[in-house]
C-alpha cells in the first residue's frame, strides 16, 4: 500500500500522515477521503437558486450555447435551441406567479412522462422557490393520492392520461393543454437571453425536489432535496468538464425516467453544462432498445443513461455508435460478466455507474469507470 500523504481539511487545517495516497483512508476518521482536487461552490449564505447557477455556468463557459438545442426529441426531431428555451422558462415562471398564483415554499406535483415541456416546467418551478415533486405516471390512483399526500402538494402538473389518478381536490394544469402553451408561450429573447427574474430571493438551503424512495425496505418516503446538494453536484461535474473533451458538442440520451432521480438530475445537469439532451419519449421508448440504439446512432449520441438490462442487450445490437463516449448505468447492478462483455464490444465507451440513495441527498451519486463492478476508485 502507498504511504499515506497530508490532505487538506476543508476548514484550512491538515491531516500529515493520515490519509492514504492511493486509496484515500483515513486512519484518523475511518473513513475515505476524495483525493480529487476540491470543487469551488458558491458560498452556503448567498441566495442562490440551482437554476440561477445553472445559468451562470452558461453564461461564463459556453458563449457557443445558443447555435444548438438544449433540447431534442429523439423521435420527432423537435428542438428547443437554448435561447427559446430560456425565454420559455422566464416566461412560465412568471406565468406560474402571476396567472396560477404559486409562492416561494409551494409544492409542485408532477405526474406526467418525458417530454420537451418537463425541462421548462422543472426550471421555472425551481427558479420561483416552487418544490418539484416528480413521480412515476404509472403509479395507480391510490398509490398517487398517498405520495400527493407525503409531498404536501397544492397543485399538480399532469396530461390528459395521468389526470385521473390526481385526487380530485388538488388544482391540476394539464402540460398536454392550450392553456399551459399559453403559459409558456416565448416572449422573445432580447438581447440577454441568459436573463434571469430574481425578484424571488431563493436561499441555497431551501427545498428544489421531493423525490420518493423506492419503497425496497418499507413503505415509500418522501425526501426533501435542497438547491444546494444540485448545485454541488453541477459544479463537480463542470469542474470535470475541464478536462479535453472528444467531440465538440455533447449530446446526451436521456434514457432514464424524468421523474426517477437519475433523469431528474440529469435534466438539470444538461442545461447547465451546455449539453443537448435528447428525450427519449413514450413514443421512443415503445420501440424498445433497439430504438434506443438507433437514435443513439442517429443523433451522434456522445453520452446516454442506461439501466442494466440495455447495458447489456447493447452488446448484442449490430451498432457501431462511434460518436460514444459514455454510458451512466443506474438501477441495479451489473455483473462482471456483463461488464468484461461491453468492454469487449464497445472498447473505447467509458461505462460509469450512478448509484444513489434518495434519502441521503444527490451527493451519494457515484459516477467513474467500473473497476472489478466497482462505483469508488477501485484498487486493484
Amino acid at each position: 500500500m502507498a504511504a499515506p500523504a497530508s490532505v487538506a481539511n476543508t476548514d484550512g487545517g491538515s491531516i500529515s500522515n493520515l490519509v492514504d495516497a492511493r486509496t484515500g483512508y483515513c486512519s484518523a476518521t475511518k473513513s475515505f477521503r476524495s483525493l480529487r482536487q476540491l470543487v469551488p461552490l458558491p458560498p452556503p449564505d448567498v441566495p442562490l437558486s440551482f437554476p440561477a447557477f445553472a445559468f451562470s455556468l452558461l453564461r461564463s463557459s459556453f458563449p457557443s450555447a445558443p447555435a444548438h438545442p438544449a433540447l431534442l426529441d429523439a423521435t420527432t426531431g423537435e428542438a428547443v435551441l437554448f435561447p427559446a428555451f430560456l425565454s420559455r422558462v422566464r416566461a412560465l415562471a412568471g406565468a406560474l406567479r402571476s396567472s396560477i398564483g404559486l409562492r416561494r415554499g409551494d409544492v409542485a406535483f408532477v405526474l406526467a412522462p418525458a417530454g420537451l415541456d418537463m425541462p421548462v416546467l422543472y426550471f421555472a418551478l425551481l427558479s420561483i422557490g416552487a418544490v418539484v415533486s416528480p413521480a412515476n405516471p404509472a403509479l395507480t390512483p391510490a398509490e398517487v393520492s398517498r405520495l400527493v399526500s407525503l409531498s404536501g402538494a397544492s397543485i399538480a402538473f399532469a396530461v390528459s392520461s395521468t389526470a385521473d389518478k390526481l385526487p380530485a381536490r388538488l388544482a391540476t394544469v394539464l402540460l398536454n393543454s392550450p392553456h399551459f402553451r399559453s403559459l409558456s408561450m416565448d416572449g422573445g429573447q432580447g438581447e440577454d437571453w441568459l436573463a434571469l427574474d430574481m425578484a424571488v430571493v431563493v436561499r441555497q438551503s431551501e427545498s428544489a425536489a421531493i423525490q420518493f424512495s423506492s419503497g425496497t425496505t418499507g413503505r415509500v418516503k418522501a425526501v426533501a432535496l435542497p438547491h444546494r446538494s444540485f448545485i454541488a453536484m453541477v459544479a463537480g461535474f463542470h469542474t470535470l468538464r475541464a478536462k479535453p473533451q472528444r467531440s465538440d458538442h455533447e449530446r446526451t440520451l436521456l434514457c432514464a425516467p424524468m421523474f426517477h432521480s437519475l433523469g431528474f438530475f440529469f435534466v438539470l445537469k444538461g442545461v447547465a453544462l451546455g449539453v443537448t439532451t435528447v428525450v427519449v419519449t413514450d413514443a421512443a421508448a415503445r420501440t424498445g432498445i433497439r430504438g434506443l440504439v438507433e437514435a443513439a446512432e442517429h443523433w451522434a449520441i456522445t453520452d446516454m443513461t442506461a439501466s442494466p438490462p440495455v447495458v447489456l442487450r447493447m452488446t448484442k445490437e449490430r451498432c457501431r455508435l462511434t460518436a460514444l463516449e459514455r454510458i451512466t448505468c443506474g438501477g441495479a447492478p451489473l455483473s462482471t460478466a456483463a461488464i468484461e462483455r461491453f468492454g469487449r464490444r464497445f472498447p473505447h465507451v467509458d461505462l460509469c455507474m450512478a448509484e444513489k440513495l434518495t434519502c441521503s441527498t444527490p451527493l451519494s451519486y457515484g459516477h467513474c469507470p467500473y473497476r472489478n463492478g466497482s462505483i469508488g476508485v477501485g484498487i486493484e
